[in-house]
């Protein structure tokens, strides 16, 4: 199994179009920052820096892995369950975590059907730690409460978090993914103030093709 590379690697999982308007109208709803722009803003599952093309912020991301982490140099490599941010450094965050589906399936396949993981685009086993290599669970559920305790301990007294997530189906049912990391947020001391769901077209392959779900949510989250 090959290690990390510099060389730059695609990502399966970028923000879309559709969710960075989504989460520019977000960012417009924050008027009480507006003496502060540019924003400082941070995202701690960076992937290959997205997040780093919004207006008026000042973004830095975290990724653990090397060759999604180097194609922008607003983001560093490193594990956000141990943010290396003094506390309040950061206006806010903005992020977009791993679902916890299928494409967190890892195995080293060797026939020519079609998959996209996060394994298979990387090209090799992903990094301890990447929730990417993660199904939905325990495991899951206790690397995102970590990192959402640390963005907190990051961000001002007056933060914001924005959040695109989204659900998924397992053997016909949907998993409550996002009602989750929305509950889990706010016993963090967050207050959902803004919802956009955004359409979005899913791969028409696999298992749950026929029960896909058909829309990803934008939430923008204040510190109360």
């Amino acid at each position: 199994m090959s290690g990390p590379s510099t060389k730059p690697v695609a990502h399966p999982a970028v923000f879309s179009d559709r969710v960075l308007d989504a989460v520019v109208e977000c960012l417009d709803e924050l008027h009480y920052h507006a003496e502060r722009y540019p924003l400082r803003v941070l995202d701690p599952f960076a992937g290959i820096g997205k997040v780093h093309s919004l207006p008026r912020i000042l973004s830095l991301g975290v990724e653990l892995e090397p060759e999604w982490a180097n194609q922008h140099r607003q983001t560093i490599v490193g594990d956000s369950r141990f943010l290396p941010f003094p506390s309040g450094f950061f206006d806010g965050v903005i992020t977009s975590p791993a679902y916890g589906n299928r494409m967190a399936d890892h195995h080293d396949a060797k026939d020519d059907s079609r998959r996209i993981t996060y394994r298979h685009t990387l090209g090799r086993e992903l990094t301890d730690g990447n929730s990417g290599k993660m199904q939905w669970g325990l495991n899951y559920r206790t690397l995102h409460r970590r990192v959402w305790a640390e963005c907190r301990r990051v961000t001002t007294d007056d933060g914001f978090f924005i959040l695109n997530i989204s659900d998924h189906v397992r053997a016909g049912v949907v998993v409550p993914v996002s009602e989750w990391h929305w509950k889990t947020l706010m016993t963090l001391g967050f207050k959902l103030v803004k919802e956009i769901n955004v359409e979005t077209p899913r791969m028409r392959f696999g298992q749950n093709h026929d029960a896909r779900v058909t829309h990803e949510h934008v939430w923008l989250f204040v510190k109360s």
